[in-house]
């Protein structure tokens, strides 16, 4: 029997599940297996996928699968993150296999089809270095030396579903990523998982002075800046019941950090920032831009955009052309509302008054907004001032 996350409902805490590149890698398994079937009508349900990391090995369900009229075999599996409020929950991921060509450099050839995202800069499917291991590591398994494969993934509802989040922001165009080091999908924004986030706040609450690394990009932004390891938070999207938790330990000051997409949502009132929960980004941003008096036109493109990281690009494109500057005072009281909102929630649940500062970064993880507060706070955050 296999060692696997239970697929089963969770009772107590949240339910692990599995990251895309393991469906694709699954849906490639299937459609290798179909492609040697010489039998009619002989179907795979179930594959076995060894994760490499953690070293264990799962199976997971196949939907359908069939060879092609081409020669070809399409495979299909289903998403299944766990209990993450994840946009790629049930989502389809084919794969597409057919045997390669004997003179092709590498023995398994990868590639992505409609709904794979491309790294804009480099002009690649972002199939990156897990998706891409695990599949060669598992299907080379399963092949002669003398064989070759070409594998195509395919994620039907991919572009649409990228239009929800901030790949673009940060380079990914036209489709969703394979990305992750881990087979493993954890319930970061499950309920349950807010009692771990909670604890270990409660662990660093002592050093008083901390930081709110909104994600991974958080994090990578606070290393940049040189905020002492001890004191970066992580947090997902349970924002405002962490910033409550941190004024009832009595957390002297707190910066804010995150990504300017994700952050502005706070602007709004909203504190729980998955975009499940709610959204309206564009139309705070429309707002405080408008309320600065950006051109009607321009306000139009902001709610138009389909995301933030373009209007912010679209600001910095009118203020070149117009010599007229529009990016820091509009994100100067988008970062003072975020401030004035948060203090505002932390009251409002009964909690003692928080030191708030607020650091918003770009789609190139560079720091373009720090409100007087966070400017203040940094230095004793940063290596050579821990108290």
């Amino acid at each position: 029997m296999t060692d696997q996350p239970s697929l089963t409902p969770a009772t107590e805490s949240p339910r692990p599940g599995y990251t895309l590149p393991v469906f694709a890698c699954a849906s490639a398994i299937a459609a290798l297996k179909q492609l040697r079937q010489t039998q009619p009508g002989v179907s795979t349900h179930w594959v076995s996928v060894d994760l490499i990391n953690p070293k264990i090995i799962v199976e997971i369900p196949i939907e359908q699968v069939a060879v092609l009229p081409d020669g070809s075999a399409l495979a299909i599996s289903r998403s299944d993150p766990g209990d993450n409020l994840d946009l790629t929950r049930h989502t389809p991921v084919w794969a597409q296999v057919r045997w390669g060509d004997r003179d092709q450099s590498d023995q398994i050839a990868i590639a992505g089809g409609e709904g794979i995202g491309r790294q804009q800069h480099l002009g690649k499917a972002a199939i990156y270095r897990y998706a891409q291991t695990l599949i060669s590591h598992n299907l080379k398994a399963l092949l002669r030396p003398s064989e070759t494969l070409q594998i195509t993934i395919i994620l039907p509802e991919g572009r649409q579903l990228a239009t929800r989040t901030s790949n673009a922001a940060f380079g990914v165009v036209d489709g969703l990523s394979l990305l992750g080091t881990t087979g493993i999908s954890q319930p970061l924004s499950a309920p349950g998982q807010l009692a771990e986030y909670r604890s270990n706040l409660r662990q660093q609450a002592q050093l008083a002075d901390l930081v709110f690394c909104l994600g991974e990009n958080g994090l990578d932004v606070a290393l940049g800046l040189g905020i002492a390891p001890e004191r970066r938070v992580k947090t997902a999207n349970w924002v405002g019941p962490m910033l409550v938790e941190a004024a009832l330990l009595e957390v002297r000051s707190l910066l804010l950090l995150g990504y300017h997409g994700k952050l502005i949502k706070l602007a709004g009132g909203i504190f729980h920032t998955h975009h499940h929960v709610a959204d309206g980004r564009q139309e705070i941003l429309a707002a405080h831009s408008a309320s600065l008096g950006l051109p009607l036109t321009s306000v139009r493109t902001i709610l138009q955009n389909g995301t933030v990281e373009a209007s912010l690009k679209h600001l910095r494109q009118l203020e070149a052309e117009t010599r007229q500057s529009w990016v820091a005072p509009i994100y100067e009281q988008l970062a003072g509302a975020i401030e004035t909102r948060s203090k505002a929630y932390i009251q409002k649940q009964g909690a003692p008054a928080i030191t708030l500062g607020v650091i918003l970064f770009d789609g190139d993880r560079q720091p373009f907004v720090l409100t007087p507060t966070a400017k203040a706070l940094l230095p004793r955050l940063c290596y050579s001032n821990q108290n």
